[in-house]
């Protein structure tokens, strides 16, 4: 799922690329995409490109008085195209879901494609006058490279969720996914499964600046980056998320997951939880 760095560097790339260029045809291939009919989204054909911008893990593109907003969700993504097909896709082939058309001041003619691989399909798009109309940005607590350590430490204070669980919630903190809050606790070399509110002082200070500094590195290298090349580049970033059974990059020992529902996440017990092995749901239902 892309979040904070992957979305903010495709707001930047929107930015420089479709802003002020004007609205042209959209073309509608998967209908259950849109979340909102009204405003419909034709309405945005002929309207300028004014910004582009991101709303916790949202993207938003506005043309107009009206704002096109996103959430790429799991299988969701955006791809620039310089040329795209003239036809209308067909509804239900392959994982387009949305095409918008622009016409640039250079008289070009690029389109954005939404694309969702996999047979869930979560992603959504909004048309609304206001970002805060979409309800997932209207519950969005203040975002990861905003909030400042005070804050944070009144957030995480407030609840009695796992570390893991407190990073990921939107409410609490936008912005942070299953892959970056991974990233962050083990820079902060904390566990995945400790409580939240029972962190001390230092322990807040350290996974505070291990967001920002996790979060600040991750956009430096993602913002001007081709569109398509940013799955790569976020891939090629990571130290324990996605990397079962590869050493660790600071102590050497394999990195271990634990899994639940149709997630999983990574880390070092080394590093993060002095060696203890934490429980892996799914295989203690297994020995059950």
């Amino acid at each position: 799922m892309p979040e904070l760095p992957e979305v903010e560097a495709l707001a930047g790339f929107l930015r420089e690329h479709a802003v002020g260029s004007v609205v042209g045809r959209v073309d509608i291939a998967a209908l259950s995409v849109l979340k909102t009919f009204d405003p419909p989204i034709t309405v945005l054909q002929g309207r300028d490109v004014a910004d582009a911008a991101r709303f916790g893990k949202h993207l938003a593109l506005q043309a107009g008085d009206l704002w096109m907003i996103t959430h790429l969700s799991r299988g969701g993504w955006l791809r620039w195209t310089d040329n795209p097909s003239a036809a209308p896709p067909k509804p239900g082939k392959g994982p387009l879901a949305l095409r918008v058309h622009f016409f640039t001041p250079e008289g070009l003619t690029p389109a954005i494609d939404l694309t969702e691989a996999g047979t869930k399909k979560r992603l959504a798009v909004w048309v609304v006058h206001d970002p805060s109309e979409v309800p997932g940005i209207a519950r969005l607590g203040p975002d990861a490279l905003a909030v400042t350590e005070p804050e944070f430490a009144e957030i995480l204070g407030s609840t009695t969720a796992r570390l893991k669980t407190s990073l990921v919630d939107q409410a609490l903190i936008a912005g942070i996914g299953n892959a970056y809050s991974d990233e962050i606790l083990h820079v902060a070399k904390l566990s995945p499964f400790a409580s939240s509110s029972k962190l001390d002082a230092e322990s807040v200070a350290t996974l505070y600046q291990a967001m920002r500094d996790v979060l600040t590195d991750a956009v430096a290298r993602s913002v001007g980056q081709d569109a398509a090349r940013l799955k790569g580049e976020k891939r090629s970033g990571m130290r324990v998320h996605a990397r079962t059974g590869l050493p660790c990059p600071v102590c050497g020992d394999p990195v271990r997951e634990v899994s639940y529902a149709e997630r999983s996440f990574q880390y070092c017990a080394t590093c993060q939880t002095g060696g203890k092995i934490l429980a892996d749901r799914r295989m203690s239902r297994l020995l059950k």
